[in-house]
């Protein structure tokens, strides 16, 4: 308990963790109120296909997409800060035993980022479906099936996306790789998916910004969409134990 007070007080004492958590906030609530002011000329537009498969719901938690990329920003903060001020050995000098160091903020970086990540999801649904309303098309409410659970994904894959910036820290051991390397997992990948031969393209089922966020949503293509958050969530518990081991057996 101490030690997981002690990762707490580090992580609250970083102005960058106030305001990544306000950007996110801002940006991702912002992002909501254009793509929901857009909606009405989609709709204008659409097919009556596409009418068919409208989802008000993952058009709300659109703004993931960018949210992602803030909270895996402080995803990596909560590692990187130390080794870049060389704090990282002073703390393992007060507790050798680097496996509960890691472990205890992983679980502060998981508790920050799936409260963070409902808040906005919360908020970025309650605030899309009246600016939806408004424009007069069709709408959703907590209440409706699936809908409620699609939030709730939501503030899961921005958790685990936290988690997996965690991971990539401890891996790079500085900011820049490591977000550089989640830039290219989360953006530029899923960019270029189509490139990729046929035999690899089913990891993509549980890729982060492809089939990961498949949940976060009443209308999917895929059969089991919280299969396909499950699948993104154990890759990243790979990734994980791949930074414990790493953290375990390389010096500061």
């Amino acid at each position: 308990m101490n030690l997981l007070l002690s990762e707490w007080i580090k992580l609250r004492s970083l102005r960058s963790t106030w305001y990544t958590l306000g950007c996110l906030l801002v940006v991702g609530l912002g992002i909501t109120a254009l793509t929901s002011n857009a909606a009405g000329s989609e709709w204008a537009a659409a097919t009556p296909a596409e009418r068919q498969s409208w989802d008000p719901t993952a058009l709300s938690l659109k703004s993931y997409i960018v949210a992602q990329l803030i909270i895996g920003v402080l995803g990596i903060l909560v590692v990187t800060s130390e080794f870049a001020t060389g704090l990282m050995g002073t703390t393992l000098t007060a507790v050798p035993r680097r496996g509960r160091v890691l472990a205890a903020k992983i679980a502060v970086a998981a508790a920050v980022a799936v409260v963070a990540g409902s808040v906005l999801m919360f908020g970025a649904f309650l605030i899309g479906q009246p600016l939806l309303a408004r424009q007069g098309v069709p709408t959703a409410s907590l209440g409706d099936p699936g809908v409620l659970s699609a939030v709730l994904a939501g503030g899961l894959y921005l958790a685990a996306i936290g988690l997996l910036a965690v991971g990539l820290g401890v891996v790079m051991r500085a900011t820049a790789g490591a977000l550089a390397t989640l830039v290219g997992i989360i953006l530029l990948v899923p960019a270029l998916a189509g490139l990729f031969p046929s035999w690899l393209r089913g990891i993509f089922d549980y890729w982060p910004t492809l089939g990961g966020p498949a949940a976060l949503g009443t209308v999917s293509s895929y059969p089991h969409p919280w299969l396909n958050l499950g699948g993104m969530c154990l890759a990243i518990a790979v990734v994980l134990g791949v930074a414990f081991t790493v953290f375990r057996r390389r010096d500061v």
